[in-house]
């Protein structure tokens, strides 16, 4: 069960491993923005939309799991699908749940 304390997070691996997250440091936020911003381009193709989503966790692993942020299969097998929605909004405080964010970022 996710706690917030601080903007900080505690979330867990498919393997019970935990790790913290937090708001990405601004060297890691913008590419991260970058590819997410491509979301809007591919919204009607769920393999592709969830490979920006998987590079974008990838992005913030370097901040948060450095060791699994280069391994694209491990990453994949480690996570489910509410897990990385956590860690996008809690990387850039971006709900994937919430329509209004996604249609403004769509939009930029």
């Amino acid at each position: 069960m996710p706690t917030k304390s601080d903007n900080k997070e505690k979330l867990s691996l498919i393997d019970g491993t935990e790790f913290e997250v937090k708001p990405l440091k601004i060297s890691l936020l913008k590419p991260f923005m970058k590819k997410f911003t491509g979301l809007a381009d591919v919204a009607d193709d769920n393999d592709k939309s969830i490979d920006i989503l998987l590079d974008c966790v990838q992005i913030a692993f370097q901040q948060y799991m450095p060791e699994l942020s280069d391994d694209r299969e491990k990453l994949e097998e480690s996570l489910d699908l509410p897990t990385v929605y956590k860690i996008i909004d809690a990387a850039s405080g971006i709900q994937l749940t919430d329509n209004a964010a996604l249609m403004n970022i769509s939009n930029k």
